[in-house]
Protein backbone atom coordinates (compact mmCIF):
# COMPACT_ATOMS: atom_id res chain seq x y z
CA UNK A 1 0.00 0.00 0.00
CA UNK A 2 1.35 3.40 -1.00
CA UNK A 3 1.91 5.80 1.88
CA UNK A 4 3.17 9.31 1.36
CA UNK A 5 5.11 10.81 4.23
CA UNK A 6 5.49 14.53 4.82
CA UNK A 7 8.18 15.96 7.10
CA UNK A 8 9.97 19.20 7.88
CA UNK A 9 7.23 21.14 9.59
CA UNK A 10 7.67 23.01 12.84
CA UNK A 11 7.37 26.30 14.65
CA UNK A 12 9.02 29.28 12.99
CA UNK A 13 8.89 33.03 13.48
CA UNK A 14 7.36 35.30 10.83
CA UNK A 15 9.88 35.89 8.09
CA UNK A 16 11.54 32.54 8.68
CA UNK A 17 11.95 29.53 6.41
CA UNK A 18 11.16 25.84 6.38
CA UNK A 19 11.67 23.08 3.84
CA UNK A 20 9.03 20.39 3.66
CA UNK A 21 9.78 16.97 2.22
CA UNK A 22 7.41 14.46 0.62
CA UNK A 23 8.63 10.87 0.35
CA UNK A 24 6.85 7.77 -0.95
CA UNK A 25 8.83 4.54 -0.57
CA UNK A 26 8.11 2.13 -3.41
CA UNK A 27 6.23 4.73 -5.48
CA UNK A 28 8.04 6.66 -8.23
CA UNK A 29 7.04 10.27 -7.69
CA UNK A 30 8.47 11.49 -11.01
CA UNK A 31 5.78 9.68 -12.97
CA UNK A 32 3.06 11.93 -11.55
CA UNK A 33 2.12 15.51 -10.86
CA UNK A 34 2.69 16.00 -7.14
CA UNK A 35 1.03 18.76 -5.19
CA UNK A 36 1.23 20.31 -1.78
CA UNK A 37 -2.00 21.21 -0.06
CA UNK A 38 -2.61 22.86 3.28
CA UNK A 39 -5.49 23.03 5.70
CA UNK A 40 -5.80 25.57 8.47
CA UNK A 41 -8.22 25.08 11.39
CA UNK A 42 -11.77 25.81 10.32
CA UNK A 43 -10.82 26.23 6.67
CA UNK A 44 -11.05 24.06 3.58
CA UNK A 45 -8.03 22.29 2.20
CA UNK A 46 -6.35 24.41 -0.48
CA UNK A 47 -3.86 23.57 -3.19
CA UNK A 48 -0.62 25.46 -2.62
CA UNK A 49 1.79 24.23 -5.26
CA UNK A 50 2.17 21.56 -7.93
CA UNK A 51 5.04 20.09 -9.95
CA UNK A 52 4.32 18.13 -13.10
CA UNK A 53 5.73 14.90 -14.45
CA UNK A 54 9.46 15.33 -15.11
CA UNK A 55 9.16 18.93 -13.92
CA UNK A 56 7.11 19.74 -17.02
CA UNK A 57 5.13 22.46 -15.25
CA UNK A 58 4.70 24.13 -11.89
CA UNK A 59 1.91 25.99 -10.19
CA UNK A 60 1.77 28.28 -7.17
CA UNK A 61 -1.22 29.76 -5.43
CA UNK A 62 -1.19 33.56 -5.50
CA UNK A 63 -0.84 33.59 -1.72
CA UNK A 64 2.57 31.85 -1.87
CA UNK A 65 3.92 32.96 -5.25
CA UNK A 66 7.42 34.38 -4.91
CA UNK A 67 7.89 32.88 -1.46
CA UNK A 68 7.51 29.12 -1.97
CA UNK A 69 9.44 26.90 -4.38
CA UNK A 70 8.54 23.32 -5.29
CA UNK A 71 11.20 20.93 -6.56
CA UNK A 72 12.08 17.26 -6.99
CA UNK A 73 15.12 15.13 -6.27
CA UNK A 74 14.54 12.01 -8.35
CA UNK A 75 17.60 10.27 -6.91
CA UNK A 76 15.97 10.53 -3.50
CA UNK A 77 12.44 10.10 -4.85
CA UNK A 78 11.43 13.17 -2.87
CA UNK A 79 9.48 16.34 -3.59
CA UNK A 80 10.29 19.46 -1.60
CA UNK A 81 8.50 22.67 -0.75
CA UNK A 82 10.90 25.44 0.21
CA UNK A 83 8.97 28.06 2.14
CA UNK A 84 10.55 31.46 2.72
CA UNK A 85 9.27 34.71 4.21
CA UNK A 86 6.69 32.75 6.17
CA UNK A 87 3.63 34.58 7.46
CA UNK A 88 1.21 33.70 10.29
CA UNK A 89 -1.42 32.97 7.64
CA UNK A 90 0.77 30.14 6.34
CA UNK A 91 0.02 28.24 9.55
CA UNK A 92 -1.64 24.94 8.60
CA UNK A 93 -1.15 21.22 8.24
CA UNK A 94 0.62 20.60 4.95
CA UNK A 95 -0.02 17.50 2.88
CA UNK A 96 1.43 16.07 -0.32
CA UNK A 97 -0.39 13.81 -2.74
CA UNK A 98 -0.19 12.37 -6.26
CA UNK A 99 -2.50 13.32 -9.12
CA UNK A 100 -3.69 10.06 -10.69
CA UNK A 101 -5.67 11.90 -13.39
CA UNK A 102 -3.11 14.39 -14.77
CA UNK A 103 0.66 14.46 -15.17
CA UNK A 104 0.84 18.24 -15.51
CA UNK A 105 -0.23 21.19 -13.40
CA UNK A 106 -2.83 23.19 -15.38
CA UNK A 107 -3.97 25.28 -12.45
CA UNK A 108 -5.21 25.12 -8.90
CA UNK A 109 -4.80 21.55 -7.61
CA UNK A 110 -8.17 19.92 -6.97
CA UNK A 111 -8.29 17.50 -4.04
CA UNK A 112 -10.57 15.02 -5.79
CA UNK A 113 -7.90 14.32 -8.42
CA UNK A 114 -5.36 13.29 -5.82
CA UNK A 115 -4.59 10.11 -3.90
CA UNK A 116 -2.13 8.64 -1.43
CA UNK A 117 -2.50 11.43 1.10
CA UNK A 118 0.02 11.37 3.91
CA UNK A 119 -0.71 12.26 7.54
CA UNK A 120 0.56 15.80 7.01
CA UNK A 121 3.11 17.96 8.78
CA UNK A 122 2.21 20.91 10.99
CA UNK A 123 3.62 24.34 10.12
CA UNK A 124 3.12 27.05 12.73
CA UNK A 125 4.27 30.60 12.05
CA UNK A 126 4.18 32.65 15.21
CA UNK A 127 6.27 35.04 17.23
Amino acid sequence: QVQFMESGGGLVQPGGSLRLSCAAPGFTLDYYAISWFRQAPGKEREGVSCIGHSDSSTYYADSVKGRFTISRDNAKNTVYLQMNSLKPEDTAVYYCAANLMRSICPGTPQSYEYAYWGPGTQVTVSS
